[in-house]
């Protein structure tokens, strides 16, 4: 596998290699000791799993408490997925980086404690799945709205399909800071 630092300290685009043949493929999706090698040493406790249309964006999403570290990528589909800087004392706070996954590329982010998360659909139809360090926790679950003035996404969709929670999303100074 191949990693690459994003614009964002700690954020990682993850390549993984890819044994094609007639038959299809093979790749390992995720090797601890791998991963772990390159500063990604977690102890992974939750997986999921969502299935969306297209024009559907999920987030901005992350939790506190003690927050999650995430690898994330898609096995159906094409997303465009984003990643926000929610660390109040970093260089790049408020800063959201871009990427296209799919299914197709085969590529993965690691996305550390610290950063919100979301994405938008591109195709009919994607399957996304995600490792996550800590349990989903309800009352320690926060989200930026898709929106934000202040942090200007690009999104890829100007009227996106968005669930009633992410509709309720506050921009990122009016939250309280991640630390």
């Amino acid at each position: 596998m191949k990693v690459t630092e994003s614009k964002l300290a700690g954020v990682k685009i993850i390549t993984p290699r890819v044994f094609q043949d007639n038959r299809g493929f093979f790749l390992e999706s995720y090797n601890r000791r791998k991963y772990s090698e390159c500063g990604m040493d977690h102890d992974f406790v939750q997986d999921n799993h969502s299935k969306s249309v297209r024009n559907t964006l999920r987030g901005l999403h992350y939790q506190i408490n003690p927050g999650q570290d995430k690898i994330v990528r898609v096995i159906a589909g094409e997303v465009f997925d984003v990643v926000v800087d929610i660390r109040r004392n970093s260089p790049t706070y408020g800063q959201w980086e871009g990427f296209i996954l799919s299914a197709e590329n085969k590529l993965q982010i690691y996305i550390p404690k610290g950063f919100a998360h979301g994405f938008c659909v591109l195709s009919d139809e994607s399957e996304f799945v995600y490792k996550c360090s800590e349990y989903w926790s309800p009352q320690d679950e926060r989200g930026i709205i898709w929106n934000d003035p202040d942090i200007n996404i690009q999104w890829p969709a100007t009227e996106p399909i968005l669930s009633a929670k992410d509709l309720k999303n506050l921009p990122l100074k009016e939250l309280e800071p991640f630390n």
